[in-house]
């Protein structure tokens, strides 16, 4: 059905043309206020003249006297409106108030028989007039589509998503706090690049006119923060968007927030020691807990963290002697497990297959797992031990790969010998420029990525990531 065909809208344009008979425009001006109803409502002192705004989420006619409940965003408040105080003419103008229009009120407050605290209107001002009626009287949205695709009326009438989007906000401020606490500068590096690097995935593509050339919407900021690197910032960090044309899920959106962190003269034990401290920071500061999630899947985030290698993981899942098996008994125990595994795919893939479909989903509470293939990160150094191993983490966390982070390689040489063969694999070219930086001298350091999405489904205890997003990805409406 079409919003704007229904007898309600009907009801609401001719409340609108009685109120504009009457002297009030229907979507006024800027109204100056004492302050936002959270602070109105903290400072609260009887007979205190104040004015306050907000949209009218409850009206209750007494006959005589009206109640309405307004809300600015920050908190609710009682209003109570009396013709002995405004006169008869606003009084009876209010009369044709509807639920969901934003209306300022100057006033005093008081305290109700009940011991609500309340604004006695003495005037009152039509700010904006609210054509269609707010969804199912305000216990919110049931259709879980619509709440993504209407997040407006979402956040209006679901308490509980209101409060995910205020915490986020607030996760965000605290990281960046405490990484500036900690030295460590924030930096903007490009979005659309001439050539998509930094992590193994499909870029979106587009096209600059002015240069005549396709570029990519980043995949990963990565290789340019090693540039800063090269350049002698040791200390930085980029907050913002990443971009990848893949598919929809529970735990994915093609366009995700992600928080890389890069610190010259450390290492992947520097990174697992920021990565520990930032996240029980925020549990505390933010959530007041360390246990998070949803009551069905608590977290217990008590550092220290478990940590195991991704080689033992395997063997405990598939038995002492997988890396032992050949390639078509490797296939053949993965297919057991219900997988579908690629007839290209070598020994290296089965198995990372295995980790990521069937190990991965298991590690609930916070877990580095170390030591992963060389051939599936490029960019990372070599275990000292064990040159086909690669010195990094990855944080998981609810059975979500929270956060990776390396040793960074900065071998000039071997990093071309590793994007190469990337490449020959990939059918994708190397990025000539970035490793022009490297040979100019990047200093060993530590970096880490961590999705910011996904630490907020931990956080939150959100089962699904449009849950933690404003605006997720949707399919376009037919």
């Amino acid at each position: 059905m079409n919003p704007h065909d229904n007898e309600y809208r009907e009801q609401r344009l001719a409340n609108m043309a009685k109120l504009l008979e009457l002297g009030y425009k229907p979507f006024g001006e800027a109204f100056k206020r004492t302050g936002r109803l959270l602070d109105l409502r903290a400072a609260f002192k009887e007979n205190d003249k104040i004015s306050a705004a907000g949209r009218i989420t409850s009206l209750r006619d007494m006959g005589k006297s009206v109640f309405c409940d307004i809300n600015d965003g920050s908190d609710r408040m009682q209003v109570y409106v009396h013709a002995k105080n405004i006169g008869d003419g606003p009084a009876a103008a209010f009369k044709f108030l509807d639920i969901g229009d934003h209306i300022g009120i100057e006033g005093e407050f008081f305290t109700t028989r009940t011991g609500e605290a309340t604004i006695k209107a003495e005037r009152w001002t039509m700010l904006s007039k609210s054509l269609l009626t707010m969804p199912e009287k305000w216990h919110g949205l049931k259709d879980v589509e619509a709440r993504y695709r209407q997040r407006y009326l979402d956040l209006i009438s679901n308490p509980d998503s209101r409060r995910i989007f205020n915490k986020r906000i607030e996760t965000i401020r605290g990281i960046r706090a405490f990484l500036h606490d900690r030295g460590f500068m924030e930096v903007e590096t490009p979005m659309m690049q001439a050539q998509a690097g930094g992590a193994a995935a499909k870029p979106f593509k587009t096209h600059y006119d002015a240069l005549s050339t396709d570029m990519f919407l980043r995949i990963a900021p990565e290789l340019y923060l090693k540039r800063l690197l090269t350049g002698g910032f040791d200390r930085i960090f980029e907050l913002n968007r990443n971009f990848r044309n893949e598919g929809l899920d529970r735990s994915h959106n093609p366009e995700f927030t992600m928080l890389e962190i890069y610190e010259a003269y450390s290492d992947v034990r520097g990174m697992k020691t920021l990565v520990q401290d930032l996240i029980t920071h925020l549990a505390r500061s933010v959530f007041g807990t360390l246990t998070v999630g949803g009551e069905a899947g608590p977290i217990d985030l008590t550092p220290p963290w478990r940590e195991v290698a991704y080689r033992d993981l395997i063997t405990e899942k598939m038995g002492a002697d997988w890396f032992g098996l050949s390639l078509d008994k490797a296939k053949s125990k993965a297919c057991e497990l219900g997988l579908e595994i690629e007839p290209e795919w070598d020994m290296t893939l089965v198995t990372h297959e295995i980790y990521e479909k069937t190990i991965e989903k298991t590690l609930l509470s916070p877990t580095f797992v170390t030591r992963f293939p060389a051939a599936l990160i490029p960019l990372a150094k070599t275990c000292d031990d064990d040159p086909s191993c690669v010195d990094v983490f990855e944080l998981e966390i609810g059975g979500r790969e929270i956060a990776p982070a390396y040793s960074e390689l900065n071998d000039p040489l071997e990093q071309r010998k590793r994007l190469l063969a990337q490449a020959a694999h990939s059918g994708e070219k190397i990025d000539e420029e970035f490793l022009e930086a490297l040979e100019y001298g990047m200093p060993p350091a530590g970096g880490m990525g961590i999705g910011i999405d996904r630490l907020m489904m931990v956080l939150t205890g959100a089962e699904a990531i449009r849950d933690v997003i404003l605006f997720p990805q949707l399919r376009p409406l037919q």
